[in-house]
């Protein structure tokens, strides 16, 4: 695949943020972002898509509005970038009027926690498979696996507070990351 993605049509971006906005229940969102443009569109590359993952994780707000967001951006520009973020943000926005004012009758319905539990399952599953994709991209070589699994480790297990862990793991990441030698052109890193 092109490292160029494709020019996608603004309706196309539009039903896909659309339907993943409103069809996606308690988590899992960019992980079904990451299926249906890499996976059965082929709009980004997985490269291009955990770029976007990472810098979407550390801005503020929430990843998947920075993800429509960045995706839309990627294939469109801002426009695209627009038509993303308010794709993703509709079909919630009127789901979540509507069934907040369903919500007293529905948890009166027998099934509607168990569909509720099995929602919340299906979706953390799709987080551990693009969890896992990413991690299997992303430490093919000893330092990323390292450091993955250093901070895994301290947040994970010992229970080290997130910034602290970013502080130390961020600077360290980007060292062993950045390019050595020369770059085509003839300068030096």
């Amino acid at each position: 695949m092109s490292d160029t993605p494709p020019r996608v049509p603004l309706r196309d971006i539009f039903r896909v943020f659309f339907t993943v906005g409103a069809s996606s229940f308690g988590g899992g969102v960019t992980g079904w972002m990451h299926r249906i443009t890499v996976g059965q569109k082929g709009w980004l590359t997985n490269e291009k898509f955990l770029a976007g993952l990472a810098l979407g994780q550390v801005l503020p707000g929430a990843n998947v509005s920075n993800m429509a967001v960045y995706i839309g951006q990627v294939l469109r520009g801002p426009l695209g970038a627009i038509v993303a973020l308010g794709a993703v943000l509709t079909g919630p926005f009127f789901l979540v009027i509507a069934v907040a004012t369903l919500y007293d009758e529905a948890i009166k319905i027998p099934f509607f926690h168990s569909a509720m539990d099995g929602i919340a399952a299906a979706a953390v599953g799709m987080v551990l498979r693009m969890g896992t994709m990413g991690a299997l991209h992303g430490c093919r070589k000893a330092a990323p696996a390292v450091i993955a699994f250093g901070v895994f480790v301290a947040i994970g297990i010992l229970q080290w507070p997130l910034a602290p862990v970013a502080l130390v793991a961020a600077p360290l990441s980007v060292a062993l990351a950045w390019p050595r030698g020369r770059r085509q052109g003839g300068l030096d890193a």
